[in-house]
């Protein structure tokens, strides 16, 4: 990519995290607005600025860094444009980790993305393993076709969870599910932060492996590489950055489905470029959807993940018809 895209990429979720923070169902002028951030000005701007909407800000920017991210790893893998956390069902199985974790109360903010992380590697062992069985591990209809069943069964496994626990926790665990970032606080940017950085710098480390994954398994393997060991922790990273996103804000499909591909439309060849390019499409992809999700019809709020799904089943639809024409 040339600095000239790098500089647009980053330019763009610069703006947009500019926007998601002025402007809301309580307008901000500009310079209350730098007043908040400095520490001086109104207690209603400061109130608004940073305890509500910088947080919740910067929470969507980071779940649209890590799920374009492990997007792009996954892709790259798996050797498979469709590809992405939500349609494997890695996301399906977080969430019923997750969800799990809510019936029994373990709503903790650093232990829930562990119940997530487990529900996570469950799902995308058995889509994986599902898909090998059938002979065609990187064919797109098998594991789409895997993916959407370990989904079902993941909203099912749910629902069995959901069933005798009281309304209104079940209530919080379903608005949950379906996505969003309203309930983001500073702790919990923090602690989101802290699960995503590493998996994201690791995928970033593998750069070269997964350059060479890209062409095959057995010219990566005459390359040199464990092709399997390989895959196993590219699953385990992505796993991992789904079950803290999902943790975080819910399910927020289709993101890691895009944003790859944007990123290569801007010139990001090999992953060593894709990843960070992901990330950064990624995250301003999020914080934009979570900006119509509150303003769009306010004083109601979307779900995050349904926006998201606006954008991205159209594009899953033309994609799809290419991978198997």
């Amino acid at each position: 990519m040339t600095p000239a895209r790098w500089a647009a990429l980053s330019a763009a979720l610069v703006v947009a995290m500019v926007v998601a923070t002025l402007v809301g169902t309580v307008a901000v002028p500009v310079g209350d607005a730098m007043a908040a951030l400095g520490g001086r000005g109104s207690p209603l701007a400061a109130q608004i600025v940073r305890d509500l909407r910088l947080p919740r800000v910067l929470l969507a920017a980071l779940v649209g860094a890590g799920l374009g991210t492990a997007g792009s790893a996954l892709q790259g893998a798996l050797r498979n444009p469709l590809a992405e956390p939500y349609l494997l069902g890695v996301s399906g199985g977080a969430a019923v980790g997750g969800v799990l974790a809510f019936a029994l109360g373990l709503t903790a903010i650093g232990v829930l993305p562990l119940a997530a992380f487990a529900g996570a590697l469950g799902a995308v062992t058995l889509v994986v393993g599902l898909a090998r069985v059938a002979g065609r591990r990187t064919d797109p209809r098998v594991l789409v076709m895997a993916g959407v069943v370990v989904g079902a069964g993941a909203n099912a496994a749910v629902m069995v969870a959901l069933a005798n626990v009281p309304p209104d926790r079940a209530r919080g665990a379903l608005w949950w599910m379906m996505g969003s970032a309203a309930d983001a606080t500073w702790p919990q940017v923090g602690w989101l932060a802290a699960y995503l950085a590493p998996a994201m710098g690791w995928l970033w480390r593998e750069a070269r492996t997964l350059d060479v994954l890209a062409l095959g398994d057995e010219p990566a393997a005459a390359l040199g590489a464990d092709v399997d060991a390989a895959g196993r922790r590219v699953f385990m990273a992505g796993s991992l950055i789904a079950a803290a996103t999902v943790a975080a804000a819910g399910l927020v499909g289709f993101v890691g489905l895009v944003v790859p591909h944007l990123a290569r439309a801007a010139g990001a060849r090999g992953y060593r470029a894709q990843g960070p390019a992901a990330a950064l499409a990624g995250a301003t992809l999020v914080v934009l959807a979570d900006l119509l999700a509150r303003t769009a019809w306010a004083p109601t709020e979307l779900p995050l993940g349904a926006v998201t799904a606006l954008v991205g089943v159209p594009f899953f639809l033309s994609r799809l018809r290419q991978a198997t024409a």
